[in-house]
């Protein structure tokens, strides 16, 4: 078998936690692992990690490489140059399986923040739908609802019986709260997973009949050369989810049901819902103090957050931004994240602490033609060899010693050291030694973005 996973998500509705730079399938939101991390894992249990692809848009792509290369030795991760929704990714993923590994063999497509926790039974679902795929079909793994949910789509099945799974009749749009009471009332209906499997040669012959716009571009990329997607091409495909373009006109899907546990985790209250609780029924996790709230989700990231008297309400604390909402209302998160986006706020995009593959910077104080941040850089590590065009930087050593390549000549800086770098001058901050390395870096320029990085060299892939 192959595999696909899908993380090029924003996961909007786990704002402010959640971000689009750093959404939550990069996260690490119940385990010692972020999900991206445990989704890879969950495969390998029935599918080779040499197998596995990975696809994500180009600003999650070296967060998703250097998070995959934890779990696995070489990774493969196809960057989308622009977000196109789910049909263009997996048609072209499955387009990589018949040209890269020459093969026909059935391809099992999962989203990358998903939580199960049975695998066993996971596995035993995923084996039911292969018998399934073989005879190709595309089959969706369906959840039982267990209460009218109106924030999933709905799968509605005959009665007619192929091996484990039932023909679908067809897909319907997140219901409201009278629709949804009706098709858990009725028995037949299924939560839309977004888990699916096909034979590469079947999904392509559905997109040839469904969606002729999106096959007929296909021919343009030629996997057999290179991994890369070019811009000039996918940018022509159009913007349309796999259930729009695909599984909502063909005759050929079937729903094998899911027999694990399941939560996408696409809002706070599906967090609450998977979280341990106390003996109120409330979720504290960090610094939280709390006198007689009920049935309550409390986040703390960085501050100490008391509350008093509440009940069904959720509150999350980051850096830069506080939620508050009843839990009722927690699918409304998205329309706070839009705002902002449509505002140019950058708490949608960034916390003001970033995380990278050497360590991470946290923004300490910004203005007009300036911006001051403390850059940690584990030890062993390096960042990339890079000059920028629009910002000249100063750096002072806060602690630990400090490897700096400036113009091809090496610098050792201690503690209490700085070191100026100049618009355009190609330059590398490293840390070779034992201890963690911290330094103050201000900028000064026209246009301070992380976007204004031509880099030269990278160990962690980025170039």
């Amino acid at each position: 078998m192959y595999g696909l996973i899908l993380a090029g998500g924003s996961g909007s509705r786990l704002w402010p936690l959640s971000r689009e730079l750093y959404p939550k399938q990069l996260l690490n939101i119940q385990n010692t692992e972020s999900l991206l991390q445990a989704t890879f894992e969950r495969l390998t249990e029935i599918v080779p990690s040499a197998n596995i692809i990975s696809m994500t848009g180009v600003k999650h792509v070296s967060n998703v490489r250097y998070q995959l290369s934890k779990v696995s030795e070489n990774p493969i991760v196809l960057s989308e140059p622009i977000s196109k929704n789910t049909a263009p990714a997996i048609a072209l993923a499955a387009k990589y399986v018949s040209e890269k590994f020459k093969d026909d063999d059935v391809m099992l497509v999962v989203p990358s923040d998903h939580l199960i926790k049975d695998i066993k039974l996971f596995i035993q679902t995923v084996k039911e739908g292969e018998k399934i795929a073989k005879q190709g079909y595309i089959v969706t793994l369906g959840i039982k609802p267990s209460y009218p949910e109106t924030g999933y789509g709905y799968i509605n099945v005959s009665d007619n019986k192929i091996e484990d799974g039932f023909i679908v009749n067809k897909f319907v749009e997140k219901p409201n709260e009278e629709l949804a009471k009706k098709y858990l009332a009725e028995g037949n209906y299924y939560w839309n997973s977004g888990i699916f499997m096909f034979k590469p040669s079947v999904l392509l012959r559905e997109l040839a009949k469904s969606s002729p716009d999106i096959y007929s571009l296909l021919g343009n990329f030629d996997f057999t050369a290179s991994d890369e997607i070019p811009y000039v091409e996918f940018e022509k495909m159009p913007s349309i989810s796999i259930d729009y373009a695909v599984m909502e006109k063909s005759d050929s899907i079937a729903l094998v049901p899911l027999k694990s546990d399941w939560n996408d985790l696409g809002s706070w209250k599906s967090i609450y819902d998977v979280s341990n609780k106390d003996e109120n029924g409330n979720v504290k996790v960090g610094h939280v103090l709390d006198e007689g709230s009920k049935n309550s989700l409390i986040y703390s990231s960085s501050k100490l957050v008391a509350t008093i008297g509440l009940e069904d309400t959720v509150v999350v604390e980051t850096e830069d931004a506080i939620l508050a909402c009843k839990a009722d209302k927690t699918q409304d998160v998205k329309k706070i994240f839009d705002t902002l986006k449509k505002q140019n706020d950058n708490t949608h995009l960034v916390h003001k602490t970033v995380y990278r593959p050497w360590g991470y910077y946290t923004v300490l104080a910004e203005g007009k033609g300036f911006l001051t941040k403390m850059i940690q850089v584990n030890p062993g590590q390096k960042l990339s060899v890079q000059s920028h065009n629009h910002r000249s930087e100063h750096w002072v050593v806060l602690e630990g010693m400090a490897k700096v390549l400036l113009e091809g000549k090496e610098h050792i800086l201690s503690p209490g050291h700085s070191i100026d770098i100049d618009v355009k001058e190609i330059h590398s901050l490293q840390n070779p030694y034992k201890e963690t390395l911290k330094i103050i870096e201000v900028q000064k320029g026209d246009l301070l973005i992380e976007e204004d990085i031509v880099r030269y060299e990278d160990m962690y892939g980025r170039v």
